[in-house]
């Protein structure tokens, strides 16, 4: 990679959703943790410098278990991002949360297994603070530009990360709808913790493609369907980072630039 290389703004595409910059340069970025999914692109979107990479790789080739995702979000820190934007194509799991609406979370559930989720493994034990998950200074620029393009947001929800790649049973959708929790996904973690202790700002943006199997009368849905409903609104999602990107002031100073103040004895 040439080190030269920077950006301020990194964005992760989803199910559905492989590009975002035109006339973009792509660059392959070499990390400690082995290559993220894909080669990143650069390019300039509202004149600000943004690195865009696929979270699935764009043949989408590794499923939400498979995805390196300490790779992916180095590879971002390399490139001097501090922001991130991480919209996904995700289930609902309430009835007020309606297909084709979007959520800017606040909150996140892990029910995943086996995923290595930290860089920091010793011999210095670092523990960060994750009580807010979501990015405070993202999390309302999110919220006042997707309204702005008359999409319906929910300006909070919990999303509870499922390992995959199978969906839920019946029961255990039920359950998770019981805890008052609204949008199910399966690569929101560790993707956003790891770029907490990067000290990246991070926010996501959940498109919801379907109502989840634990909802009364809902049939299961297939990836196919889900992939057809993002393709959809990729017009609309690419709107929304665009307009997100152009409301960031990468000047900012935020709390999660520091989140490893005190994370350390």
């Amino acid at each position: 990679m040439n080190t030269n290389e920077r950006a301020d703004i990194g964005v992760f595409g989803g199910s559905g959703f492989y590009s975002l910059i035109e006339n973009a340069r792509e660059v392959w970025v070499e990390t400690p943790y082995g290559a993220p999914t894909d080669k990143i692109a650069l390019g300039e979107i509202a004149g600000k410098k943004v690195a865009f990479l696929p979270r699935h790789g764009k043949d989408h080739r590794f499923p939400p278990q498979s995805i390196n995702y300490l790779a992916n979000a180095y590879a971002m820190k390399m490139l001097g991002v501090k922001f991130i934007i991480g919209p996904n194509a995700c289930g609902s799991l309430a009835q007020h949360v309606k297909p084709g609406s979007m959520v800017v979370c606040d909150q996140v559930v892990d029910r995943t297994s086996g995923r290595k989720d930290t860089f920091f493994d010793g011999p210095v034990t670092t523990h960060v603070s994750f009580a807010d998950p979501y990015c405070p200074t993202l999390r309302p620029i999110a919220v006042e530009s997707l309204r702005s393009l008359g999409i319906d947001t929910h300006d909070r929800g919990t999303v509870v990360v499922i390992q995959g790649p199978r969906f839920s049973t019946r029961s255990e959708s039920r359950w998770f709808q019981s805890q008052g929790w609204e949008v199910i996904n399966m690569t929101q973690y560790p993707e956003c913790y790891l770029a907490r202790e990067l000290e990246m700002c991070y926010v996501n943006i959940s498109l919801i493609t379907d109502y989840d199997v634990g909802l009364e009368g809902m049939k299961p849905v297939s990836h196919h369907e889900v992939i057809e409903i993002f393709n959809k609104n990729n017009e609309r999602v690419r709107g929304a980072i665009g307009k997100i990107i152009e409301k960031i002031d990468v000047t900012k100073d935020c709390s999660c630039h520091h989140a490893l103040d005190g994370a350390r004895a």
